[in-house]
């Protein structure tokens, strides 16, 4: 398994799977299609299906146009409101493409349909393309959903994947979301580590994607609501409000 990661638009990133063993390949939320089929003829690879996390313009806004681009591709998805949806999927559903296997994670609150995709190959190490709901250090606003369903996606489904999983989020949000984790938690020294190095990558243009469960496990705020610093930070001891409230200050938080 081949994993390309592909800048868009001020801060997005989408994503050409390609499974090494056909040549078949899947592009994640391609909203900029020129540059996901300028890399799929770079790859040589065929693109036959389109995976997209949630139904947003700056996630969903390029299916038409990349579905007009390459006929007969399926794009998946778990919101009706997703742009040329072909295939709806569900918690469980599971997509096959070559020799990988892709499980959708229904992971709703950024927006209702959202959805997870789950990538392992025997022998592979496995990947999460987690759009919205799991940034590394960081999770998606709350926009559709609460605090409750966003502690079960991220706690109770991503947390649980194997810790080698690779983590491939739809945005470049890293070194923001660090220094609020770093407000959080002053004293978390695996949260320093990673601002300095998220720090010199971005100083040098480069992507701070993938992390991965274990990494996102230590140092996402949002990922250790059962933290005791973190439940000092908040003044709250249930892990739900925990989220609500390390939500709430971070929507106002000035990096």
């Amino acid at each position: 398994m081949k994993v390309q990661v592909i800048p868009a638009l001020q801060d997005n990133y989408m994503y050409l799977i390609i499974d090494e063993d056909t040549r078949e390949a899947a592009a994640v939320d391609p909203v900029h299609p020129s540059e996901i089929l300028r890399a799929v003829k770079e790859s040589d690879c065929k693109l036959t299906k389109v995976l997209t996390t949630h139904h947003h313009w700056d996630h969903a806004g390029g299916n038409k146009q990349i579905c007009c681009e390459v006929p007969g591709l399926q794009v998946f998805g778990g919101d009706d409101r997703i742009d040329s949806l072909t295939c709806k999927v569900e918690h469980g559903s599971v997509i096959n493409m070559g020799s990988l296997k892709i499980e959708c994670l229904f992971t709703p609150c950024h927006t209702l349909g959202h959805i997870c995709y789950f990538v392992t190959k025997n022998g592979t190490q496995p990947a999460v393309f987690t759009g919205d709901t799991l940034f590394s250090a960081g999770c998606g606003r709350f926009f559709e959903g609460t605090a409750k369903q966003m502690h079960t996606a991220l706690n109770g489904i991503l947390a649980q994947l194997p810790d080698e999983t690779k983590v491939y989020c739809g945005h470049e949000y890293t070194v923001d979301n660090l220094k609020f984790a770093l407000t959080v938690e002053p004293k978390n020294n695996a949260t320093k580590e990673k601002f300095e190095w998220a720090c010199c990558r971005r100083q040098n243009n480069l992507p701070t994607v993938p992390s991965s469960i274990s990494e996102e496990k230590l140092f996402n705020p949002f990922m250790r609501v059962c933290e005791p610093e973190i439940k000092e930070y908040t003044e709250k001891c249930d892990p739900v409000e925990v989220m609500g409230c390390l939500r709430s200050r971070k929507d106002v938080f000035k990096a």
